[in-house]
């Protein structure tokens, strides 16, 4: 029998903040987009939010779900992410140069395939026991179906998607106790793997070798990563206002992709601060979350999404900043996106189900708590009616 524990106040704080300034930015950043082709600044951020309730109410659910309840859906799970990565490479909806979207770019699959690797993996790393040491039981297996879950990711394409989830893949079968050597081998098998992709999609070859001219001469990059600079640059220490950026308007996806840029030119040094910080309070308590749990697959479940929401934040800021070759990703809970947002917030709600614990157990025929305290009541009442003195 376990106890159940209060939810981690301090995750949902640093996950409300970062929604709060998500919606403030979408608004920055499509108020003229809403205006000029609908007649209303408010157009997407009323979109936002719908997808903001959705969210929050999956994460109110997932949060009160016992968690053990999605290790014995992990197949089933996996099995629909699956066959939604499938459809969207046969009906979604092409959009620059990418099939990724279905119901008219309302719904991308890798958002869900994040999660849904995420929860398969601790399944099946936590069921395997010391046994995922041997080389069919652990490495042989993970390749398996790690690469196909990825490859259909890579065919869309979108790299930066898979990316993150072959991390968080990885991060949970290293945590899982794989043997160094097959954590090597893995590794290695990855990078021959990505670096074949760059070379096949000549879009990622021109952005690679762009980024090492950049590294050599900043005006070598391309148009993108210089104005994404340039914002961040322009904003100074306290930036220029919200809703005051000038960059935005001549800067590529400023409302998803380059969202932190016209964070980082409207909020300035601060803003960007701030951002960062709060994402190292949702990696701190979501990997204490991990260290707390009670088993292994509570542990593995919450180490693989705090991974996964950490990772995508720091590519997202790394790209911005023109640390890494430019790749487009959203930065959690603040770009816009229903898909990102629905799925960062169901994280959020499994993190929370694995902090508060597993709900007390009850055994068959034992009795819940209303019904011994209707029990005991009645036993006082019987008891003193046996007490009273008799005429």
């Amino acid at each position: 029998m376990r106890e159940s524990r209060p939810p981690d106040y301090l995750l949902m704080l640093a996950t409300a903040a970062l929604v709060l300034l998500g919606l403030l930015m979408v608004y920055s950043t499509t108020f003229d987009w809403g205006y000029g082709e609908y007649g209303d600044p408010l157009y997407w951020l009323k979109q936002q939010v719908l997808w903001l309730v959705i969210g929050a109410a999956v994460a109110v659910v997932l949060a009160r779900t016992d968690y053990m309840l999605w290790r014995d859906w992990a197949v089933p799970l996996l099995g629909g992410t699956l066959v939604l990565l499938l459809l969207v490479l046969v009906v979604g909806r092409p959009q620059w140069g990418a099939q990724r979207s279905l119901l008219g770019g309302s719904v991308q699959p890798a958002e869900l395939a994040k999660v849904a690797t995420v929860v398969y993996a601790a399944a099946w790393a936590s069921s395997k026991g010391e046994r995922i040491r041997d080389l069919s039981y652990g490495l042989i297996p993970f390749s398996v179906w790690m690469g196909v879950v990825a490859g259909l990711v890579a065919l869309q394409p979108d790299l930066s998607a898979m990316a993150v989830l072959v991390f968080a893949g990885f991060l949970v079968f290293f945590l899982s106790g794989a043997h160094i050597g097959q954590l090597f081998v893995a590794g290695l098998m990855g990078a021959v793997v990505f670096w074949g992709l760059i070379t096949v999609y000549p879009h990622a070859h021109e952005r690679f070798e762009a980024f090492l001219a950049g590294l050599k001469d900043p005006s070598l990059l391309p148009y993108h990563p210089q104005q994404a600079l340039y914002a961040l640059a322009s904003g100074g220490l306290f930036g220029v206002g919200l809703g005051e950026g000038r960059v935005k308007f001549y800067l590529p996806a400023a409302h998803t992709d380059a969202v932190f840029a016209v964070v980082g030119e409207e909020l300035g040094l601060v803003g960007c601060l701030l951002v960062v910080g709060l994402f190292g309070v949702l990696a701190w308590r979501g990997f204490r979350i991990a260290l707390r749990a009670k088993d292994s697959f509570g542990g593995l479940l919450a180490a693989g999404l705090t991974g996964l929401l950490v990772f995508q934040a720091l590519l997202n800021m790394g790209v911005i900043a023109s640390l890494l070759p430019f790749t487009g990703t959203n930065l959690p809970f603040i770009s816009k996106g229903g898909s990102s947002l629905v799925s960062s917030l169901a994280a959020v709600g499994l993190l929370e189900s694995v902090a508060r614990g597993r709900p007390p157990r009850r055994w068959k025929g034992e009795e819940t708590q209303p019904q011994r305290a209707q029990r005991a009541q009645k036993e006082t009442r019987n008891s003193s009616r046996s007490l009273r003195p008799l005429r």
